[in-house]
C-alpha cells in the first residue's frame, strides 16, 4: 500500500487556517465528509473520541488525527498544512502545523494499523516534513507525499 492509496489530490488542503484544535479537527472532518459521503458530525465525534484517549499530536509539529468509521468502504487519507501553527496537546509540547488525517472502516484491523504506521514514518522523515512545509501549491505537496522515498518509508 502506498500513501497515494490513502489520498487523493483532491484531499490535500495546502493552507488551512485554524485557530485551535478543535477547529482543525472540525475544518479536516468537513473536507473528508465532503469527499467520502460520510457524516461530517460522525467523523468530528470520531475525531474528538480519540484525542481523549490521548492527543494525536505525535512531535515535531505533526498531528495523525484518525478514527473507524462503520459505512466507510476504504482507508481514506487527507492532508492539511496549517497556515499557522496551533497547539495541538503534542506528545512533545510542540504546536502542529502538519496534520494528516486517516479514516479506516470499522472492520480494518490491520491495515488500519499498517496505513497508520506509514503515515508515521513517511512524515517522521525531517526531509519529507521540511519539504511539505515549503512546498508551494497543492500538486507541489502531492508530490512530496507521492515521492518513492514517502511511499516507501
Amino acid at each position: 500500500m502506498s500513501l497515494t492509496d490513502l489520498i487523493a489530490p483532491n484531499a490535500i488542503l495546502p493552507a488551512l487556517k485554524v485557530n485551535g484544535k478543535k477547529q482543525a479537527l472540525q475544518e479536516i472532518a468537513a473536507k473528508a465528509a465532503e469527499l467520502t459521503g460520510q457524516d461530517e458530525r460522525l467523523i468530528f465525534e470520531t475525531l474528538m473520541q480519540r484525542e481523549k484517549l490521548g492527543s494525536t499530536g505525535v512531535g515535531n509539529g505533526i498531528a495523525i488525527p484518525h478514527g473507524k468509521l462503520p459505512k466507510l468502504p476504504k482507508l481514506f487519507g487527507l492532508f492539511a498544512r496549517l497556515e499557522r501553527p496551533i497547539d495541538f496537546e503534542a506528545l512533545d509540547g510542540q504546536p502542529v502545523d502538519l496534520m494528516f488525517l486517516l479514516l479506516a472502516p470499522e472492520g480494518a484491523g490491520a491495515d488500519h494499523l499498517k496505513a497508520l504506521a506509514r503515515v508515521a514514518r513517511m512524515l517522521r522523515g525531517p526531509d519529507i516534513a521540511a519539504k511539505l512545509r515549503y512546498s508551494g501549491d497543492t500538486d507541489a505537496l502531492y508530490s512530496v507525499i507521492a515521492m518513492p522515498s514517502a511511499t516507501a518509508a
